[in-house]
């Protein structure tokens, strides 16, 4: 007896393998033979009942279809490789190739050709809006927008190996304001080299070049070279950077010009925590900064923030959470030589908005503690009785929608597998008899579905559409062979075997098969991508 199956996933692309009972790895030989098998059983000229006849006609199509794919050389390549998508998505072939390896190549080529297409037909827009607020000037009637900064860049691919962005810097406050405006043109020299051309205009009028290579496996040094067009001055700057583990870097920065720094960087990304840690040396001025976040849940984040140095002393704590699959909303707290801020941001896709609120310029204690307890309070009390509430009350209808919507996919496919059974029913009712007479391999029950049902199976009503389980007695008994054996594939989804169905989509399944072999009662249960083969060996 085997244990539940982990998880509902396996290898792909196996569904015709599936339909006509066939090893992944089945010779040209074996496929024809399964395909004579299901023919003569689906074949429409061998059904007289209309209805059944439109059944047969159904599936005799699939398992042509099946046949036509697995018995061509490439068209089997492609599927094994692509699934049904590369045959139907222009993977295409030209003249035809002789050696699998070739054939391969060719298609792996066509592949990437056609995802570079489709991704030059893109372009690839970022963009941030920043609103500083302060609420002490608001008090003192100055107005509260202390001012804004806007940034936004488009990126589009011109080539396979160029590509071109063009974005813009708008900044005001209360006195005055000014723009940037870029223009950046990057060429793949080699796999492991790049360059770009930048230019910009307006409060920072430039011209620069800038060159990266990969030096081994493990690291990169990138070269920086510009000049001010407004005061002829030149800047150089080099990093390197090196893979420090399979989630840390580390990276070295030196900058020459009229503003000289020296920065060591430090960072670190795995699935639940992402660091990071700069120290710089700028103009005889030391800087540290800090950065730790750590996921909560599957949709929340906590962060912590804290940045020291000659004109800077602050640290920020607060945290976010997902909203949606491309939104994340955050808020954080932040207290400082500056003052004390709240800070939200927005942030969907690829685009984010940022509003840090000046509460104070005076870092008052008892201010300073309400600042941080009140929103924080106030937060969980919305999460718990408001926010939660509401998104379980949708998460239940949603998943509601969803189930009705399972029920009538599963209740269709049920259907069919049972048309499917009906038309095997005759076959397998033989094949049964003639194994009864050689006191052979019988399959008395055999059910396929949700686990926890199949566990169930004494107990009665473990066969209906909710049931997450279908009988297939009918089908097990048919492919059980002359010499009575019976073997299903490793690798293979059973769901796909004709008089099959998918009971319980998106869940676990497993089959259980009680049998008979030489008048002595055996059972067995595997999971869906598991091989069976009965009678094992020694009854």
């Amino acid at each position: 007896m085997m244990g539940e199956e982990a998880a509902p996933t396996g290898p792909p692309n196996r569904e015709l393998y599936a339909l006509l009972n066939l090893s992944p790895e089945a010779s040209d030989e074996e496929i024809r033979k399964a395909y004579r098998q299901w023919a003569q059983v689906y074949h429409p000229d061998k059904i007289q009942s209309p209805q059944m006849k439109e059944v047969a006609t159904e599936n005799f199509q699939r398992i042509c279809e099946a046949y036509e794919i697995l018995s061509d050389e490439t068209k089997r390549l492609i599927y094994d490789l692509y699934g049904m998508e590369g045959l139907t998505s222009g993977l295409e072939l030209g003249p035809r190739l002789s050696k699998p390896d070739e054939i391969k190549e060719e298609l792996e080529r066509i592949k990437r050709r056609n995802e570079e297409a489709k991704k030059m037909a893109h372009f690839q827009p970022t963009g941030s809006i920043l609103f500083n607020l302060s609420v002490p000037d608001f008090l003192g009637g100055d107005g509260i927008m202390r001012g804004m900064v806007m940034a936004s860049q488009v990126q589009s691919q011109l080539s396979k190996d160029d590509a071109i962005a063009i974005g813009g810097n708008l900044a005001a406050n209360e006195k005055s304001g000014g723009g940037i405006a870029t223009a950046i043109l990057r060429r793949q020299i080699s796999p492991v080299s790049s360059i770009e051309f930048v230019a910009s205009t307006g409060l920072q009028s430039l011209i620069g070049m800038q060159t990266t290579r990969q030096l081994t496996i493990h690291s990169t040094a990138t070269i920086n070279i510009s000049k001010s067009l407004s005061d002829g001055s030149i800047n150089l700057t080099n990093t390197w950077t090196r893979q420090l583990s399979e989630t840390s870097s580390g990276n070295i920065e030196l900058a020459l010009g009229m503003r000289s720094a020296i920065t060591v960087g430090w960072k670190k990304r795995d699935e639940n925590v992402s660091a990071a840690g700069e120290f710089k040396i700028e103009s005889g001025a030391l800087g540290a900064s800090a950065r730790y976040t750590r996921k909560l849940s599957s949709k929340s984040h906590g962060r912590i923030v804290g940045r020291i140095g000659s004109n800077a002393l602050e640290i920020e704590v607060g945290g976010g959470r997902k909203i949606s699959e491309f939104s994340t909303v955050r808020m954080m707290y932040t207290i400082g030589i500056k003052g004390i801020f709240w800070k939200l941001e927005l942030h969907r896709g690829s685009q984010k908005l940022i509003v840090p609120i000046l509460l104070s310029s005076h870092l008052a204690p008892a201010f300073a503690t309400g600042a941080f307890i009140v929103p924080t309070s106030l937060y969980f009390l919305l999460k718990k009785f408001v926010v939660k509430p509401y998104l379980r009350k949708r998460e239940k209808q949603k998943a509601l929608e969803n189930m009705e919507k399972t029920w009538g996919q599963v209740g269709e496919a049920r259907a069919k597998a049972e048309k499917a059974q009906q038309l095997l029913q005759t076959v397998a009712t033989r094949k049964r008899n003639r194994q009864v007479e050689t006191d052979g391999l019988i399959v008395t029950k055999a059910l396929y579905g949700d686990p926890k049902a199949i566990e169930r199976r004494d107990e009665g009503g473990v066969e209906g559409v909710d049931s997450g389980v279908i009988d297939v007695t009918v089908p097990m008994n048919f492919l059980v062979s002359d010499s009575g054996q019976l073997k299903l594939h490793e690798g293979v989804k059973k769901s796909g075997i004709m008089g099959f169905c998918d009971p319980c989509p998106g869940q676990p399944k497993q089959l259980y098969v009680a049998y008979t072999y030489h008048s002595q009662t055996f059972e067995v249960t595997v999971g869906d991508y598991e091989e069976l083969s009965i009678p094992q060996e020694g009854q």
